[in-house]
């Protein structure tokens, strides 16, 4: 039996049977909620424990509740979606796996740090498009204060924070996707489907500083851009937008820079979630950060654009920064990785 290959390039993939994305749910925190995007979230928390007993305990919570709520916006039942992946950047990544113990959905734990969120959509599309499953929830999520219990310092130290510090923000996004033949009336979106993408590799140009998340990432995005656009044999022109997931200002600067030593210039055609999600008055230096950064732009913003036509053909690369608390305590360099989708519109394929 002859096998069709769907392999484009050394590292990029292109599906023959591109999955639809047809729900989406988003949950933050309150610093989230007053950012840009505050009105387009589906739920806000009250406070940092959302009525829990610890923080994790919260995130985990909101993990588990963007999966029931992206599927109840769409009216998809649970037992209808064949596949939870998703992560989020605690130690065994507890807020996933917590919440799928309740959810009860065969689960895939994935840890991509703040790269989970594209890491989940590039997996779940090979699973679909493979016909190994047929609805998938793509799920990420991140907490301000657990992250920095984790990777920094205790809050109640009041410690400052050095300029190319970002905020982790504290927020879970879901993204539900699926064959095309499993499309209902009264989906939250028909027009979107994930025709293509990249792995991504580790790239470490040697940043020990924990606090400039931004340049241990930006490499490895200039890295599968790069891939990308020579795997599908694309230039930039070819996109509306190119899509980072928190690289925030310092980074997505030192991106640009790095993709023209690269011969590819994205200086007009690149948008940063970190870079978006909070507004430049509410001091968070360069901007947010973290696994629920880029899931919870994607389904509360950009997904939106691309049903409503603003945007026909996006390439979406979140990034993640995979450290460990002993990593760097033990003087490592930070290795950076960034995987790609591409997201069209339906009446481009």
């Amino acid at each position: 039996m002859q096998v069709i290959s769907k392999k484009k390039g050394r590292q990029s993939v292109v599906f023959t049977e591109p999955p639809m994305v047809f729900s989406s749910a988003s949950i933050v925190g309150d610093v989230e909620a007053k950012g840009p995007l505050g009105s387009r979230f589906d739920l806000i928390l009250d406070d940092d424990t959302w009525g829990e007993k610890s923080w994790e305990k919260a995130e985990s919570k909101m993990f588990e509740r963007s999966v029931r709520l992206a599927a109840e916006k769409s009216k998809i039942d649970l037992n209808e979606i064949d596949c939870l992946l998703g992560g989020d950047l605690l130690n065994q990544i507890i807020s996933a796996s917590y919440a799928a113990r309740t959810l009860k959905i065969p689960y895939f734990g994935l840890y991509g740090a703040c790269s989970t969120m594209t890491e989940s959509l590039l997996i779940s599309g090979m699973l679909i498009d493979g016909g190994f499953r047929e609805m998938a929830a793509c799920t990420a999520s991140s907490h301000f204060s657990t992250a920095e219990r984790q990777y920094r310092f205790p809050l109640e130290l009041g410690n400052q924070i050095p300029p190319t510090s970002q905020r982790t923000v504290t927020g879970a996004g879901c993204v539900i996707i699926g064959n095309a033949n499993k499309c209902k009336d009264g989906f939250l979106f028909k027009s979107i489907r994930i025709t293509a993408g990249t792995i991504g590799r580790i790239v470490d140009l040697g940043i020990t500083d924990a606090s400039n998340m931004g340049a241990a990432m930006a490499p490895a995005a200039a890295d599968t851009i790069s891939a990308h656009l020579q795997d599908m044999n694309r230039t930039v022109d070819d996109y509306d937008l190119i899509v980072t997931g928190d690289l925030g200002k310092f980074g997505s600067e030192m991106l640009f820079d790095l993709c023209k030593e690269k011969n590819v210039d994205i200086s007009g055609k690149h948008a940063d979630c970190g870079c978006l999600i909070y507004t430049a008055d509410q001091d968070v230096n360069c901007g947010g950060s973290g696994c629920g950064c880029s899931a919870v732009t994607l389904a509360s913003y950009y997904l939106e654009r691309i049903e409503n036509a603003n945007y026909d053909r996006i390439l979406f690369l979140a990034t993640g920064a995979l450290m460990s608390p002993s990593s760097s305590l033990q003087g490592e360099s930070i290795p950076g990785i960034a995987h790609a989708v591409v997201m069209e519109r339906s009446c481009c394929i």
